[in-house]
């Protein structure tokens, strides 16, 4: 069933005449009269009573209106929602971050003040390893998402540097490297070199680990690494119980502070860590463009 027929049908039942009902509507009596007709043999029952001033609601008329009511209501909420879509006030925002950029003060500040934007609109969160989100992206089950250093770049998706920060290392509270004071507390590549590296990639992959290590071996040095990790956390986890050194985004400074100290690195100032924003070329969830707009704006902000 249309849903004209049923507006006209309201107009009626509300104004109990189909002159005014027509002048309501914006349209003629003659065609109202045949509309209400035509739903009448449509539903094989008289709505109406026709009256020489008006008509009345018959007992199934009033039945009718109840039913009639309620789906022009939920046609009315429909349409409504939908113009919240449109003007991308309602909907679904899928984002993920991997855990060294959910890290960062940016994120939750970005995600406070979309919220704040955009109340009506469902946050879906998720944490991956770099790897994991940018294929999530590419497939289309996450809209957008912020990484440090991408380890892939498939076509369609666009990576924007948002903002920069330096890298430090990551070393057990008592080991011996830890408890050097002042300026020698900086720690040189060297000195990480001879010690066990955790690296949080996949082996062979790009990314701010492969950096690492092609800074070092371009000073000459040969890391020797422990343990190769999916994901930041494990990686600091790996640290506070005494299994290696790591470098991490200086915004992780201070995860497990009971267990970990964390020194600048002397030489690694071509070693830094981005934040990534990540989108499809081609998304056209207005959410998704709100919000990367949003991050834009604020690291804009930042470093203005």
């Amino acid at each position: 069933m249309e849903m004209r027929p049923l507006r006209y049908f309201a107009a009626v039942a509300e104004t109990g005449h189909m002159t005014r009902a027509a002048e309501q509507l914006g349209i003629q009596q003659p065609p109202l009269s045949q509309q209400i007709k035509a739903l009448e043999r449509q539903l094989g029952l008289q709505l109406f009573k026709r009256h020489p001033r008006g008509v009345t609601l018959t007992d199934a008329g009033r039945q009718f209106q109840v039913e009639a009511q309620r789906m022009l209501g939920h046609m009315a909420a429909l349409e409504a929602r939908m113009q919240r879509v449109a003007q991308g006030e309602e909907g679904v925002l899928a984002v993920g971050f991997t855990s060294s950029a959910a890290a960062h003060a940016f994120v939750p500040q970005a995600l406070r003040a979309f919220r704040h934007a955009r109340p009506r609109v469902q946050l879906q969160i998720g944490e991956h390893n770099a790897a994991e989100l940018t294929e999530s992206i590419s497939a289309g089950r996450m809209h957008c998402g912020l990484l440090r250093v991408p380890v892939d770049r498939p076509a369609g998706l666009h990576f924007e540097t948002l903002l920069r920060e330096p890298v430090m290392a990551a070393l057990p509270v008592d080991h011996p490297l830890a408890a050097r004071p002042g300026r020698a507390s900086r720690l040189t590549l060297a000195q990480l070199c001879r010690e066990g590296l955790i690296l949080v990639r996949r082996p062979g992959a790009p990314g701010l680990y492969a950096e690492l290590l092609a800074l070092c071996r371009a000073q000459g040095l040969a890391p020797r690494v422990v343990a190769e990790v999916d994901r930041m956390m494990t990686n600091l986890n790996l640290v506070a119980a005494g299994v290696g050194l790591s470098v991490v985004p200086a915004s992780m400074a201070g995860v497990h502070p009971h267990a970990i100290r964390y020194l600048p690195l002397a030489g690694s100032e071509s070693l830094d860590a981005p934040l990534t924003l990540v989108t499809r070329q081609d998304e056209d969830s207005l959410p998704a463009a709100q919000f990367a707009a949003l991050v834009r704006a604020q690291a804009q902000a930042q470093t203005a």
